[in-house]
């Protein structure tokens, strides 16, 4: 959510990219826990680790959002609910709860994503976001930090 944040501190191309983000692990989530959809963690992970990465990447790359990123945002969502389902499958949710536990689920990694955007406008976005110097000191320099990491969860994936 930082490599999202960290491009545009606007708030409306933010909560495009969320919902974006948000309807997309909520399909893949309730996909993978129903094993309708099944990719095993040896592959979903690492692509996980390596599309943060590209967020990040692209926030180096690129000065403005383009109307493309709340569509690949949406991809890498469908990914990371693959990952959460994942998660779920593995410490199993009681058949008489299913949906309650989804739900909860679902709230509770929402929850925490709004609560890390609201940090950061808290800390940095209303204070420098608007800056001339925002992109050079902030953006390029945690952006290369959540790439570098993302990069080392990815290879961390593959070995």
């Amino acid at each position: 959510m930082v490599g999202l944040f960290l491009l545009s501190t606007r708030f409306k191309p933010l909560i495009w990219q969320i919902s974006a983000f948000t309807l997309a692990h909520t399909i893949t989530i309730f996909l993978g826990v129903m094993q309708i959809v099944q990719i095993s963690p040896s592959i979903v992970e690492p692509i996980i680790a390596i599309s943060i990465s590209y967020i990040a990447i692209e926030n180096i790359f690129l000065k403005r959002l383009t109307r493309w990123r709340p569509i690949i945002v949406f991809i890498f969502g469908l990914l990371h609910g693959l990952g959460f389902a994942g998660i779920l499958n593995e410490i199993g949710v009681a058949e008489s709860y299913f949906i309650t536990s989804l739900i909860s689920f679902n709230i509770g990694v929402e929850i925490g994503q709004l609560t890390v955007i609201g940090i950061c406008f808290a800390t940095v976005g209303i204070w420098f976001g608007r800056k001339d110097w925002y992109r050079k000191y902030i953006t390029i320099p945690l952006s290369a930090i959540i790439a570098v990491i993302g990069l080392f969860w990815f290879v961390q994936r593959i070995i």
